[in-house]
């Protein structure tokens, strides 16, 4: 049987975004935290590289900014890029306030730096100033906020529930468009719940599993982004989508990344035959930004008709790479590559949206008290690429900006009335579930070859051909049978790919992560692609 449940706030995610708004938020607030899968399920839990930030004397804001600013292309908001920045100190000492063991510095290190932790380089950043937990930062991470989490009374940490659709008053006639909460597929009953809530955050993540080679777990469906156009929030720069360079080549290996930390400590990019090349396309070679290492890599493998290339850093002493290094080398090794003697297979893989819901620096979306955070949204910190490890920054420096916000407005923001249960009562049981399965496979498969690294006007138009047609059939697939997951999240996957396919077709330009052969050159003037649902507010 359906159940109504009430919240001050609604938090739809448990990763970074989700776990620090909620323990930035004050104790007297009652909180839900929602996770579609298992708690650990999200990105967060997989990150390895670390959270960037301006924490060395010799590192300064300005530096930071215009490293930044240089990676996203000509296309970052300045404004959110420094006030990211400035906050970086403060999120990353609150994370080491609530017991993040981050790697600190050893006397034998030949690097020493002004503050107490070791901090390594990436790409694109000109200093070291990666804070990280040896090469498993994401899981430190979330098992840390997780564990401050289940101490506070307020906070109660829901699991598999997925969310199907925000409750607003505009969807349910009433006056003007504010958030009063979700229905949620709750996957342990197959029942759906309403949830109402003052407050609504949407931290689900982003959309990489729209492709069909991902870093990304499986629960990365762009379910935040889906849900909120559908109630009218406006969608920005959804066409940057980050193809990180280097994740394992194995047919047994899953979604595993190999961490830019290694390129950043001297891992060189060879070819079959041993032979380097990033220096043929780029002056920084391995530590360029990662758009044009992917790029590289791709040319180089079709130009070769070579399956991947290689990722070596046995150059470097073995003690050295197990140390900085030990659950890629733990993971490597079980399929049978030792990466202190051996290269690593590597291919590109879809990695990180870019784009997502248009908020300002609170978080807050077009629609009253709802907000979004993390990769679920569009700040303009990245700009038309990502810089290495800005992204775990984004998600603590707007969470506690928009847990901060919440409770300004807490007071004056009253309790939602009356909200109507989940109709059902016109739908069955499907039979015919492969329908999704199929229509799952295609979509990823058609994203990958036609709005992939490099793309055409010709490819896109075959493929929002093609997204047309699974949107209609998706649509009364879902008008017709019970929700579950699976169909939850084909639905979302369809429509970003629709929103991604969209915003690409409008940008006339090859700039960071949009490269089309179409249109190679660099436009003069950079402009946002902003798509606004036509049920937005004017």
């Amino acid at each position: 049987m359906s159940q109504s449940y009430q919240y001050d706030v609604l938090i739809i995610g448990s990763g970074a975004a989700g776990l620090t708004t909620a323990l930035t938020l004050p104790q007297h607030l009652r909180i839900a935290v929602l996770s579609k899968g298992d708690l650990a399920s999200g990105s967060t839990y997989w990150a390895q590289g670390g959270v960037a930030g301006v924490l060395d004397d010799t590192d300064t804001v300005e530096s930071h900014v215009q490293d930044t600013l240089i990676a996203g292309a000509g296309l970052c908001n300045e404004a959110a890029v420094r006030f990211t920045v400035e906050q970086s100190r403060n999120a990353i000492d609150w994370l080491i306030e609530q017991g993040v063991p981050f790697t600190r510095n050893e006397s034998s290190e030949t690097e020493k730096t002004h503050f107490d932790y070791h901090l390594t380089r990436e790409g694109g950043h000109s200093h070291r100033r990666i804070i990280h937990a040896a090469d498993a930062t994401g899981a430190a991470i979330f098992t840390t906020l997780l564990a401050r989490a289940r101490k506070h009374s307020n906070i109660h940490l829901i699991e598999h529930q997925a969310a199907i659709d925000l409750i607003t008053t505009n969807k349910l006639g009433r006056e003007g468009n504010t958030c009063l909460g979700a229905y949620v597929l709750n996957r342990e009953t197959n029942e759906v719940d309403t949830y109402a809530a003052r407050f609504t955050v949407l931290a689900t993540g982003g959309a990489a599993k729209v492709y069909l080679y991902t870093s990304n777990p499986d629960s990365a469906c762009g379910d935040g982004i889906a849900m909120a156009w559908r109630a009218g929030c406006s969608v920005g720069n959804l066409e940057f989508n980050q193809f990180h360079p280097t994740c394992l080549y194995h047919p047994q290996a899953k979604n595993f990344l190999i961490t830019e930390a290694l390129r950043g400590e001297g891992a060189h990019l060879k070819l079959p035959n041993g032979e380097r090349f990033m220096a043929r396309f780029d002056s920084r070679e391995e530590l360029a930004p990662r758009d044009i290492v992917a790029r590289a890599i791709d040319h180089e493998m079709k130009r070769l008709g070579i399956e991947c290339v290689y990722l070596d850093i046995s150059h470097k002493p073995a003690e050295f790479v197990k140390e900085h290094f030990p659950t890629v080398y733990e993971r490597c090794l079980t399929f049978g590559i030792d990466i202190t003697t051996q290269p690593i297979p590597v291919v590109p893989a879809a990695h990180y949206t870019c784009g997502g819901v248009v908020v300002d620096q609170d978080g807050h979306t077009d629609i009253s008290n709802l907000y979004a955070i993390g990769e679920t949204s569009f700040t303009g910190l990245h700009g038309a690429n990502r810089m290495a490890s800005n992204s775990l920054l984004e998600c603590f420096v707007y969470a506690r900006s928009a847990a901060n916000d919440i409770a300004q407005q807490a007071a004056q923001v009253s309790a939602p009335e009356s909200l109507p249960q989940w109709d059902a009562s016109l739908v069955t049981d499907s039979d015919e579930d492969v329908i999704i399965a199929h229509n799952w496979d295609e979509l990823r498969r058609f994203m990958w070859d036609y709005v992939g690294i490099v793309r055409t006007d010709k490819r896109l138009l075959r493929a929002q051909h093609r997204v047309r047609l699974l949107l209609d059939e998706i649509d009364e697939f879902y008008s017709n049978y019970r929700v579950s997951r699976d169909l939850i999240e084909l639905r979302n996957l369809a429509l970003v790919a629709d929103l991604i396919i969209r915003s690409a077709m409008q940008r006339k330009e090859s700039r960071g992560l949009h490269y089309t052969l179409s249109y190679p050159e660099l436009s003069a003037q950079a402009q946002d692609t902003i798509l606004k649902p036509a049920n937005a507010d004017d």
